[in-house]
C-alpha cells in the first residue's frame, strides 16, 4: 500500500520477518527454555549418592558361596513370610538383627512398605 507521500506504508496483516540474525537469537532462546525445562524436570543426579540407586542397578551375581564378602554384592531373593528381621537372621546370624535391618533399609532404598514376595535385595557385607 502507498502512503499519501507516496511511501510504502508497513502491512500489519503480513507474517513477522527475521533476520538471519533474528533467527539465530530465537534459535538460541528456544534451545535456552528447552535446556532449562529439562534441568528443572530432570530428576536430581545420583553422583553424590552412587550407592542410592536401585537394587537392580547394582546388583550383580551372587556373593561368593563361602561369606567372605569378597566381590560382587551377595542378593537374597525374598520368600513368601520373609521380612527384614527374618532376612538379617537368616543371612547374618552373627550380626545385631537391628543393625542388619537398617543396613538393608539403606543398602535397598526401602521405607516402611513390606517386603514383596520375589523382590532382591543387597546384602550388608559380612564383617
Amino acid at each position: 500500500m502507498m502512503g499519501a507521500a507516496g511511501v510504502p506504508r508497513a502491512s500489519h496483516g503480513g507474517r513477522l520477518r527475521l533476520t538471519r540474525r533474528g533467527r539465530l537469537v530465537v534459535t538460541i532462546l528456544l534451545l535456552l527454555l528447552v535446556a532449562t525445562a529439562a534441568a528443572i524436570l530432570s530428576p536430581a543426579s545420583r553422583a553424590a549418592d552412587p550407592g542410592a540407586g536401585a537394587p537392580a542397578d547394582r546388583a550383580g551375581a551372587a556373593g561368593p558361596p563361602d561369606g567372605s564378602g569378597a566381590g560382587a554384592p551377595e542378593i537374597v531373593v525374598v520368600q513368601p513370610g520373609d521380612s527384614l528381621w527374618s532376612v538379617a537372621e537368616r543371612h547374618r546370624p552373627e550380626r545385631d538383627p537391628a543393625v542388619v535391618v537398617e543396613e538393608l533399609r539403606r543398602l535397598n532404598g526401602l521405607g516402611s512398605a513390606p517386603l514383596q514376595v520375589g523382590q532382591r535385595l543387597i546384602l550388608p557385607m559380612v564383617r
